[in-house]
């Protein structure tokens, strides 16, 4: 049972390579994506289980997905004493890392890239993490001064989503933005003082899908795009707009002063994939 509590901080994560997933979604997701690489003859990636019979009986799907991994019955007070919720959800799973190298995720081609620097809320990045799975994007990097992802909070806030894409951890912006113009994929920085305004570039990208000419003094949103979403507080430095080949601004109609990481991304990714998908 400590064992599994420890998980809860980052040295214990990073000296085992493990994390927790909690809560009856997040469990799914993980025994997932573990019979499916099981099923391909690769390792899996839970562990171990841990679940209330109160759980079992409200979920009785996660009962046969853990079949075949090392499971046990416990109770709620256990359960509380090695889950970092204040209320547990009655079930939680001891994963193996799941990030990946730059070099995996650009081999493959991506479309749609979402990356967080300096992002340092554990809620936020998994908050843009989730939305960047709903919006197909094809891979989430993380620079090196961001949130540690497998934080129990960050796991949590990507409601499972952190299973189904794969994330690069630790990446240097400077070389990152480098590789992926090498790969052809543009750079937007998302910026409320950008020039650029993304409904604009939404508006251009549907003219074009209607044969209309391309002026050339846009960015073809529906081309492959990596976008660079800044710090909670200060946005994106000096020096990481710089990098970007535009800065893009989300238009604000009404009193508000700005839209904050999440709404602000989520909007950002579904424009590119509407104009990517169309």
């Amino acid at each position: 049972m400590r064992k599994v509590a420890q998980l809860a901080g980052r040295p214990a994560r990073l000296k085992r390579r493990e994390f927790l997933a909690e809560g009856p979604q997040a469990v799914r997701e993980a025994l997932v994506l573990h019979q499916e690489r099981l099923a391909a003859g690769e390792p899996g990636i839970v562990y171990e289980v841990y679940a209330s019979e109160s759980c079992l009986d409200r979920h009785p799907d996660l009962e046969a997905l853990a079949e075949g991994t090392t499971a046990y019955l416990a109770t709620d007070e256990v359960l509380a004493a090695m889950a970092d919720t204040v209320t547990p959800q009655g079930i939680l799973a001891v994963c193996g890392f799941l990030d990946v190298t730059l070099d995996q995720v650009l081999d493959a081609g991506p479309q749609l890239v979402a990356v967080l620097c300096q992002v340092r809320d554990p809620g936020n990045a998994g908050t843009v993490l989730r939305a960047a799975d709903a919006a197909g994007a094809d891979a989430v990097i993380l620079t090196a001064s961001s949130v540690d992802i497998y934080n129990p909070k960050a796991v949590r806030s990507t409601v499972g989503s952190l299973f189904h894409l794969p994330v690069v951890l630790g990446a240097e912006i400077e070389e990152l933005v480098a590789r992926c113009k090498e790969r052809g994929l543009g750079v937007l920085a998302a910026d409320g003082q950008g020039q650029l305004n993304l409904d604009q570039l939404q508006d251009q990208s549907a003219a074009r899908r209607l044969g209309a000419a391309s002026t050339g003094s846009e960015y073809p949103l529906e081309s492959p795009t990596a976008w660079l979403f800044g710090n909670e507080a200060q946005g994106l430095s000096a020096a990481e707009l710089e990098l970007a080949d535009h800065r893009v601004a989300v238009p604000v109609y009404g009193a508000a002063e700005s839209l904050n990481l999440g709404t602000a991304a989520t909007v950002c990714l579904y424009a590119s994939a509407r104009s990517q998908r169309n």
